[in-house]
């Protein structure tokens, strides 16, 4: 039996309200071993959430982005359902005083995300979807639809940092939508995504707890995603996985084709 959904959605909005939104903007930071930035609420939250989970549901196992590699890939390799979260994405912005983050969350079951959810507690947006029975922003179904615009006018969300040298060179100087985004949080952009804001999306490298939600709660709205060599996003490992979506499938298609001419 999964976990009750309603129940959890509370307590993530509760935890974000109480550890999140009273630090937002006055809270230092550290720089972890990887260049990324860890704050206060990344720590106070990660530790809300998984006592939460133990205590709730202590037959499932627990990941997340704070802890060391060898324990996650343990986790990985031993674990037929697992918990795994990223406590703060975002954490630049949040630490910058610029309102884009998130709390996500995922539930992995026999290798599959079975259930998901992403919460910006600064809009009070909590997208879920659970595997087989849809997707959902605030309770309300989500639902990707046909936007109507044509590759050269659409609008697109794309980090360019952990492109390829050649594709990063292409897009800059003869890109092939209208405009540009990004958000600075990779879970929101899949959120966003699956809500119908933006047309096309495009990533270098995700690390898991950053793609795992989002997989699903697209996918449950009926979007498009694959990696930039056509596989599917989501895989249960620690290696990064490159991006590609859009809620569109005629954009997606000529989204996809682009970026194959151009790598």
């Amino acid at each position: 039996m999964q976990p009750d959904l309603q129940v959890l959605m509370a307590e993530i909005r509760q935890i974000a309200q109480e550890e999140i939104l009273p630090r937002f903007a006055r809270v230092g930071y550290e720089v972890k071993h990887d260049g990324s930035l860890l704050t206060e609420a990344d720590l106070a939250t990660d530790r809300r959430i998984r006592e939460f989970l133990q205590r709730a549901w202590p037959q499932i196992a627990f990941l997340s982005e704070e802890m060391e590699r060898h324990e996650q890939e343990r986790l990985l390799r031993e674990s037929d359902s697992l918990w795994c979260l990223d406590p703060l994405d975002g954490t630049s912005n949040f630490a910058a005083g610029l309102p884009l983050f998130a709390i996500s969350l995922a539930l992995f079951q026999q290798g599959e995300v079975v259930l998901a959810l992403t919460y910006d507690p600064i809009r009070d947006e909590m997208f879920s979807a659970q595997q087989g029975q849809g997707a959902w922003l605030n309770g309300k179904p989500l639902q990707c639809q046909k936007s109507g615009f044509p590759l050269c006018n659409a609008v697109a969300m794309v980090d360019f940092k952990r492109l390829p040298a050649r594709l990063k060179c292409a897009l800059m100087e003869n890109s092939p939508y209208g405009s540009q985004r990004n958000l600075g949080s990779c879970v929101l952009e899949w959120a966003w995504m699956a809500a119908n804001r933006g047309h096309l999306y495009l990533h270098g490298g995700m690390k898991l707890w950053d793609l795992a939600a989002g997989t699903l709660i697209l996918a449950e709205a009926g979007g498009y995603a694959c990696t930039l060599d056509g596989e599917a996003v989501f895989k249960p490992a620690m290696e990064p996985r490159s991006v590609v979506i859009s809620p569109d499938k005629a954009l997606f298609d000529a989204w996809f084709h682009y970026l194959q001419a151009n790598r």
